[in-house]
């Protein structure tokens, strides 16, 4: 027989958590999901395996590398690579089945091939809502999905984090009004604004742009400070241009609205940087950091599209989402401290430690606290008392139930606070 083993590990791109990490992962997406619950999202789940001509019906290039594609049978099939797109699948099938405005939240795992980097996964988690309109939808649903992401973060105790906010008609206007026949491409510099950096910015630009037209693109994509300066300078600027003023109208809208929701000036900003997918986003654009950490980019981004599901019917759709890369985030949390800070208390109240041959006097009191609703723990081993209390420790588990044959005759329990260590004696039936 060999004596050869192979080495237990898992492919670069996945994240494999221990026990007490998974319980507050697990523990964060049940607060997310609750705060979604409680605002009229509904609940959807689609397959993880699609037909490949439904995820990559507009997709090609850089994204249709990083899709796992592969046959079986004569159906070529794909693992979704977004939440999105196999939601707009979802949206067309079950069109007649569904009431608009649809408010729909969506966790779970998605799949690209990206080349391996910390912090990039291959496989993770999504979390997504989105909010659906049939042939309209407010404006002010922009602001509403902004408002959950604010509500999930409060939920699990995250504070430190500003919401980015943009609308993509402003700067398409501007650069029309400009006469700029390069446009695509100033936009998507302008998205590498934060990467690159201010003065290699300003020598990208000035290659595509007269000096002039360079001049103004700087001042406008740099004007910040509280939303009503940044607000009352677009307005100054005079642009007559529908486009332009729908976004600007659109942007007062959101920030209004935001208010109205509970969401404070503190928590966002206007950054007229942000532009998100050149081919997605239509108008309101978000992007979330977190502050003193920006280094770490967007934990939370989304915005306004204009249909949906076109690739897959002809009803109009009009949608505004936003999606919380969950396995991401944990990431992030668990770089900068807040994970290991995380308060997560014991699901299980009481562990049950027989001491002694009391098994059965054991169960009665187990039967006893679980038909009393408590969440109760039986230690089974044959160990010391000292390894016994370290499990029940470890686990942090608030309460240890001690008994022995002494507490079987006397029909009591010996119960034992972990975290003060003060001990007391009760009759059974006075157990709760």
């Amino acid at each position: 027989m060999s004596n050869y083993k192979i080495k237990p590990s898992i492919l670069p791109g996945f994240m494999e958590l221990l026990p007490i990490e998974q319980r507050k992962f697990n523990d964060i997406v049940e607060k997310i999901t609750k705060v979604y619950e409680e605002n009229g999202c509904l609940p959807i789940d689609t397959p993880i395996i699609e037909k490949a001509e439904i995820l990559l019906a507009k997709n090609a290039g850089e994204t249709e590398k990083q899709v796992y594609a592969f046959q079986k049978g004569s159906n070529n099939l794909a693992l979704r690579f977004d939440l999105t797109v196999p939601f707009a699948r979802y949206t067309s099938q079950y069109f007649n089945d569904l009431n608009f405005p649809l408010k729909r939240y969506q966790i779970g795992k998605v799949y690209r091939g990206e080349r391996n980097q910390r912090g990039r996964y291959r496989e993770f988690y999504q979390c997504d809502v989105d909010i659906i309109g049939k042939d309209k939808l407010s404006i002010k649903n922009d602001a509403l999905v902004i408002s959950l992401a604010s509500k999930a973060f409060k939920s699990i105790g995250l504070k430190d984090y500003k919401f980015q906010i943009s609308n993509r008609k402003i700067l398409s206007a501007l650069l029309s009004s400009l006469n700029i026949e390069s446009s695509i491409d100033v936009m998507i510099l302008i998205d590498k604004y934060d990467k690159i950096g201010e003065q290699t910015f300003k020598e990208e630009l000035d290659k595509l742009v007269n000096k002039e037209s360079a001049k103004i693109i700087n001042k406008v994509i740099n004007i910040n400070g509280s939303k009503d300066k940044v607000l009352e300078e677009l307005e100054l600027l005079n642009i007559q241009d529908e486009k332009f003023t729908l976004g600007l109208n659109e942007l007062k809208e959101v920030t209004t609205t935001l208010e109205v929701l509970g969401v404070y000036d503190s928590e966002y900003i206007i950054n007229l940087k942000i532009i998100r997918g050149l081919d997605y986003y239509t108008g309101t654009v978000f992007e979330t950091l977190l502050i003193n950490n920006e280094e770490y980019g967007s934990i939370c981004s989304g915005g306004r599209y204009d249909n949906l599901a076109e690739n897959y019917t002809n009803n109009i759709l009009p949608g505004v989402g936003i999606s919380i890369g969950l396995t991401r985030l944990f990431f992030v949390l668990k770089e900068i401290g807040f994970v290991e800070s995380y308060k997560l208390p014991s699901k299980v109240e009481y562990l049950i430690i027989p001491i002694g041959d009391t098994l059965k006097y054991c169960g009665e009191v187990y039967k006893k606290l679980t038909e009393s609703g408590k969440a109760v723990e039986m230690y089974f081993e044959d160990d010391k008392l000292k390894k016994k209390l370290n499990y029940a420790n470890k686990l942090e588990i608030p309460y240890v139930i001690l008994l022995g044959e002494e507490e079987e005759a006397n029909k009591s329990i010996n119960i034992k606070n972990m975290i003060t260590g003060k001990q007391e004696t009760l009759k059974f039936e006075d157990i709760f």
